[in-house]
């Protein structure tokens, strides 16, 4: 009973895995089709696909897990465009900007500022840049450039932008004492405040896209999380990764949202780097609060009221069952299933091609 317990993993592993070449055929066959059209034709369709698969993904990180989500602060009803800045701890991550952006109907806009090596993830790396997803190097070997090209060719065609970005560049682990070391040793070098539960912030990403898209936004949403269910005797330990939340060892997810109006945010670099800094500062001593408070009644809890927010199955179940359906139906044939394993080999080897071209 123990082991089948411990692979719950399993069935979303199988289902999210296996509908990628269904849902990447649908696209290319709708990019081919479009390719004539006008490209606002072709990214309303896009994000209408986006969100299809995305809901998916949701059924199983939401529904199929029964976390329970706890919401902080201010998030508006509408869909808007917008920065989304997170604390970054967990491969999890990303899918709590699909929880927050569903919220809003904005699941089909999200776009993710990601690491370059996720561009060689089979189908999915080049597809991500299509839908208007970004891939940077850290550090030194940023392309300041490119990033700016692109997001300006997204503003210019009116693109609608929940543009997610996480400005530590790399994970917090609490047990991986020597990067929190090495992080805030540059901050105590650079006379900013150390941190404690985050990792210093890197500047050039959220410059980069505010400068470019500053006239297009609404506002920076400065998003804050904290996965429960890891943590022995209140001190933190690792945040869970995709397995071990699917396996259900995460009951709660607390995401304070602070909804930071444009006008709000400094347009020159240095300053963005300070504000930006003094944002995390906020970040970290709501996380020490969090996890450290000496009275129990607010410990593992962010300051305010909390909304138990719980997402209607009816927003998710449809698009499994319409996404693993189409599924089904194309491995019952023997021409479905070459056409399956063919979009596989030969999908996965030209993204890869696409991205080396591009690179």
């Amino acid at each position: 009973v123990l082991h089948t317990y411990s692979m719950r993993y399993l069935l979303p592993s199988v289902v999210l895995l296996g509908t990628a070449p269904t849902y990447v055929l649908a696209w290319g066959v709708w990019r081919l089709l479009s390719a004539f059209l006008p490209a606002r034709f072709y990214q309303a369709l896009d994000d209408r696909l986006y969100c299809v698969y995305q809901s998916m993904v949701l059924f199983f990180f939401e529904n199929y897990t029964g976390v329970q989500i706890l919401l902080y602060g201010d998030l508006p009803k509408n869909k808007e465009n917008i920065i989304y800045l997170a604390n970054h701890q967990s491969t999890v991550d990303w899918i709590v900007a699909d929880i927050l952006a569903i919220r809003q109907n904005a699941l089909g806009h999200v776009r993710y500022v990601l690491k370059e090596g996720l561009k060689w993830l089979p189908l999915y790396g080049c597809y991500f840049a299509q839908h208007g997803g970004i891939y940077v190097k850290r550090s030194a070997k940023f392309s300041e450039k490119e990033m700016r090209n692109k997001l300006q060719s997204y503003v210019d065609a009116g693109t609608p932008m929940y543009l997610v970005i996480f400005p530590e560049g790399t994970r917090y682990n609490p047990e991986q004492t020597k990067v929190l070391s090495a992080s805030q040793a540059f901050a105590a070098q650079r006379g900013l405040a150390v941190l404690k539960h985050v990792l210093t912030p890197r500047i050039k990403a959220t410059h980069v896209a505010f400068d470019c898209m500053k006239n297009y936004l609404d506002a920076i949403y400065d998003v804050t999380v904290v996965y429960e269910g890891k943590d022995d005797g209140g001190q933190r330990r690792e945040s869970p990764t995709m397995t071990e939340f699917l396996c259900k060892e995460c009951p709660k997810i607390h995401i304070h949202i602070d909804r930071i109006d444009k006008k709000d945010v400094p347009e020159e670099q240095e300053h963005m780097r300070r504000w930006l800094h003094e944002r995390f500062e906020i970040k970290d001593k709501m996380l020490i609060e969090f996890y450290e408070s000496p009275d129990p009644e607010r410990r593992k809890r962010f300051p305010g009221k909390s909304v138990n927010s719980k997402l209607s199955i009816k927003k998710t179940l449809p698009s499994m069952l319409i996404l693993s359906g189409l599924t089904a139906g194309m491995l019952m044939t023997e021409a479905g299933r070459k056409l399956y394993v063919n979009t596989w080999i030969y999908g996965t080897l030209l993204g890869c091609l696409w991205v080396t071209i591009k690179a």
